[in-house]
């Protein structure tokens, strides 16, 4: 009762050739393949093919500082400016209700 019996594996490719149809099926066989490949390598620290950081040694850049924020209120007085109206006043921060 396994995989060793021919017919059970003639009806495990014919399922497989239902679901997945025939132009999909040696694409997953690939990439299945090759994930195993990968994961032994891994596993028995072999490795015969240059990784993307073996084969890519760039140095590490510095991050670019952002420019200062301008505070929020400036887009609202500028339109206020632009419009000839007088700025909106700042409501004062009401303080933290206690429950």
């Amino acid at each position: 009762m396994g995989l060793d019996n021919p017919l059970h594996i003639a009806f495990l490719v014919i399922i497989l050739l239902l679901l997945f149809g025939a132009k999909r099926l040696p694409e997953i066989g690939r990439s299945l393949g090759s994930g195993m490949r990968e994961f032994k390598d891994s596993i028995s620290g072999d490795s015969s093919q240059p990784t993307l950081s073996q084969t890519t040694q760039q140095p590490v850049q510095q991050p670019v500082q952002a420019p200062a924020q301008q505070p929020v209120q400036a887009p609202v007085q500028q339109a206020a400016q632009a419009f000839g109206t007088p700025p909106p006043e700042q409501a004062p921060a009401e303080p933290p209700r206690q429950v």
